[in-house]
């Protein structure tokens, strides 16, 4: 028995199913153990932007109670605040970060000379710009406050990353035990206070979640959401995508082929029946031959899978980090199980029903009947999936658009189909359709597999190209690259006329002024509730800004500016605090209340780096306040020098040089970019196989029927022009409906999964079928000889 069953698999009858395993399991394991090591690399990619695990951020020292729960973590600490730096020749507003020996925990801070931290006691670090604004050099001595510094050297790159403008101003790095001596930490004076932290994860959750916070603290993780992190989510989310598309595409080739197998045994069983074999030894049998089909087929394709995802690997060496994080066993375990969760209704199904074939139907084809019984073996698969992606809205929207793919499928492919029959009167395209219109529920299947696949493959790729058109907005080209503020009134025109003579882009001056919401419609904001954390607005001061008309670049969401006692709110904070139209908003500003009404809420990009406001007041409420302006602009390498000498000639303007956080942003996106992009392509591959491997199979059916056509006469011309026009037909079919389908999925998918605008692709509409063509080409070349030469002699 047992030698026959190998005589089975060499007789070439379970071969397609061996190829459908071994191309499931090779493709989920190089697909995982990439997107593992991928992921890896972002989550550390993410905390290296953190500079550590999880950060408590305070506007008060950090309570010993915590510093006594995080004794056994590594942490390290930070004080930052601003104060006003003096050389012998000038003096400049500077950010003040005062570090211990273990700053920082991720990441690196890189020093002059190649030297890295720590900050020893009595050093004092400073940002090449402030070097250049004070006029100083190594070994001169500038005033922080009341301490005199010896400048220790430049500080040449920064950990961390931010999104935010104004957390880049210029830094000095000193030792935390140095803060005292400085006399810049008063009563009033605006501090914050910064401990990290880096351990396991349970631990830290633990932590974060047995810490009371107090109104002006909060914790950051990767998971905090903010803007500069929703890149590693995007990317995180269209891993987890691509590798459910590629299992979905893999179960289904493996289905059909395995429907395939058993329609070809049908005839075999009925025959053993006849002959006396009992369905015992014929289960036995059965089991034998799908025992020794899943152990050589997991064995193949965990070594394909292996070498696959090494040859992926090589485009990657250098974003890849070294050494190399381990994937662990679970591409392992995902590859194994998923086949096998699939193969249970694959080929279960299928098989019970081949077990009961009538001994009969060696006479009458046919008189076998179909139990729908067996069906309950789809929940094998169905059950585990629900658990895994219980909360994954991305697979769900792509589950539901293949169901309504199938049956749009049905209808729409007959119904085609049956209407050009009406027209044709070509012979060999009569035939062919005629071919399609006797089997419309198998036709239908092949039409719907063959476009399920096309359509997920689209998918994967427009998915991609949308999320890096819209992170290509992340730092624009010609985004500024340069704020200037605390720009006097007395001196705005004469720094506005600076720039515009020197034709460099900027953008208009914005009045702005520090201040706090107090209450929303009477009641105090920090005794309301609200939905998740409310906003990091309730918890610190902002800037606020003022004018007669809102910046060109916010797009009004809803109401209209009225501007007269009115304000305009930034959507997601509108969201997070409950705020709608028609509200009255407080805030303190300089001790004073200022009421506004909301009269519209604004959508503001953050990431393109142009002056941005959660609230926009019209010119009135402001009237009686003071305020200093606030521009953008960007400087490029022809007029470096431009910068270094208005800051000399405006001292108190405080300019925020943010060229190398701009430089660490593209070089991130870049990084992901290319993992994106290699995740893709290898999904894409995976896919073309897939079809390439289905379309076989369908053309293999088609064997005996070509027979009969050549024993009636046709010949081989006849049968080569049916064929071609017939795949032709399905070709085109599939491919316009895949198309349909997949813009309605990605566009499903973006809005709900990414919140992203949707968008039409015409190349897609050019590229699919013109893809189809040319692989329907191969398949149909690679097997035409070999279909007609048996018959023909």
């Amino acid at each position: 028995m047992v030698r026959w069953s190998f005589g089975e698999i060499r007789q070439g009858n379970l071969w397609p199913i061996s190829v459908a395993l071994i191309l499931v399991i090779a493709s989920i394991f190089a697909l995982s153990a990439l997107a593992e090591r991928m992921e890896q690399v972002i989550v550390k990619q993410g905390k290296d932007a953190l500079t550590a695990d999880a950060v408590f951020v305070s506007a008060n020292p950090i309570p010993e109670s915590l510093l006594s729960a995080t004794d056994k973590l590594e942490r390290a600490t930070m004080t930052r605040f601003a104060t006003m730096a003096f050389s012998d020749t000038g003096m400049q507003l500077i950010s003040v970060r005062a570090v211990d020996e273990q700053y920082p925990l991720m990441g690196e801070l890189v020093l002059e000379n190649s030297e890295s931290g720590p900050i020893q006691a009595s050093q004092l670090w400073l940002d090449e710009r402030i070097m250049a604004q004070l006029d100083v050099e190594k070994g001169d001595v500038v005033t922080i406050g009341d301490a005199d510094f010896t400048v220790s050297g430049a500080v040449l790159m920064e950990p961390g990353l931010s999104f935010n403008p104004f957390q880049q101003m210029p830094s000095a790095y000193i030792h935390q035990s140095d803060v005292a001596k400085t006399g810049a930490i008063q009563v009033g004076s605006r501090v914050q206070y910064r401990l990290f932290l880096k351990g396991d994860d349970g631990v830290i959750s633990q932590l974060q979640e047995s810490t009371e916070l107090s109104p002006s603290d909060r914790w950051r993780t990767q998971d905090t959401a903010s803007r500069s992190n929703e890149v590693f989510e995007r990317t995180t989310q269209y891993l987890s995508l691509t590798v459910a598309i590629v299992i979905i595409m893999a179960a289904t080739t493996l289905v059909l082929t395995c429907q395939n197998y058993v329609n070809s045994r049908t005839q075999t069983i009925a025959m053993l029946k006849s002959l006396g074999a009992s369905r015992r030894w014929i289960e036995k049998w059965l089991v034998i031959q799908v025992s020794i089909l899943l152990v050589s087929a997991s064995a193949v394709g965990l070594l394909l899978g292996s070498g696959l995802e090494y040859l992926l690997r090589i485009p990657l060496s250098d974003l890849l980090p070294n050494p190399l994080p381990s994937y662990g066993v679970t591409p392992f375990l995902t590859s194994v199980v998923s086949a096998l969760l699939i193969t249970v209704p694959a080929l279960g199904i299928p098989l019970l029903g081949l077990i009961k074939t009538p001994a009969l139907e060696v006479l009458q084809q046919g008189s076998s009947h179909r139990s729908w019984k067996h069906m309950v073996l789809v929940l094998v698969p169905l059950i585990p999936l629900l658990v895994l992606y219980a909360n994954n809205t991305l697979v769900w929207i792509v589950l539901a658009a293949i169901a309504a793919l199938f049956v749009l499928l049905a209808v729409i492919s007959v119904l085609i189909t049956k209407f050009l029959a009406n027209i044709s009167t070509r012979p060999a395209m009569k035939l062919a359709l005629s071919r399609i219109n006797r089997t419309p529920v198998t036709s239908g299947l092949q039409f719907g597999a063959l476009s399920l696949s096309l359509m997920l493959l689209s998918i994967i790729w427009l998915v991609r190209s949308d999320i890096l058109a819209d992170w290509s907005r992340t730092l624009p080209a010609d985004a500024p690259n340069v704020f200037a503020l605390n720009i006097a009134d007395y001196e705005l025109a004469s720094y506005l006329e600076t720039l515009d003579a020197n034709g460099v882009t900027r953008s208009q001056a914005f009045p702005i002024i520090r201040g706090r919401l107090a209450e929303i419609n009477g009641q105090d904001v920090k005794e309301m509730e609200f939905a998740g954390d409310g906003s990091d607005a309730i918890r610190r001061e902002l800037n606020l800004t003022w004018g007669d008309t809102l910046p060109e670049y916010n797009d009004i969401l809803e109401g209209d500016w009225t501007n007269k006692a009115s304000v305009s709110v930034e959507a997601q904070v509108a969201s997070d605090l409950e705020i709608q139209l028609g509200d009255t908003l407080r805030f303190v500003i300089n001790s004073q209340n200022f009421d506004a009404t909301v009269d519209s809420i604004r959508h503001v990009e953050w990431r393109d780096m142009k002056p941005n406001f959660y609230f926009i007041f019209s010119s009135d409420v402001m009237a009686s306040l003071p305020g200093s302006y606030l521009i953008s602009y960007r400087i490029n390498d022809d007029n470096e020098a431009l910068l270094t000498s208005m800051s000399r000639a405006h001292p108190t303007v405080s300019v925020l040089d943010i060229r190398t956080m701009g430089d660490k942003i593209q070089a991130l996106i870049q990084q992901i970019v290319s993992a994106i992009t290699i995740l893709a392509l290898l999904g894409v591959v995976a896919g073309l196989l897939l079809i390439f491997t289905l379309l076989r199979l369908s053309l293999s059916q088609r064997q005996q029927e070509i027979r009969l056509y050549r024993t009636l006469g046709s010949s081989k011309k006849r049968i080569n022009t049916t064929l071609w026009a017939e795949y032709g037909i399905m070709a085109f079919v599939a491919s316009g409906i895949a198309a349909l389908a997949a813009e309605l999925c990605v566009a499903a998918v973006m809005t709900y999964g990414f919140d992203l605008k949707p968008q039409i692709h015409p190349e897609l509409w050019i590229a699919l079928p013109t893809a189809t063509f040319a692989v329907l080409a191969l398949v149909v070349m690679s097997l035409l000889k070999r279909l007609l030469t048996p018959v023909s002699t």
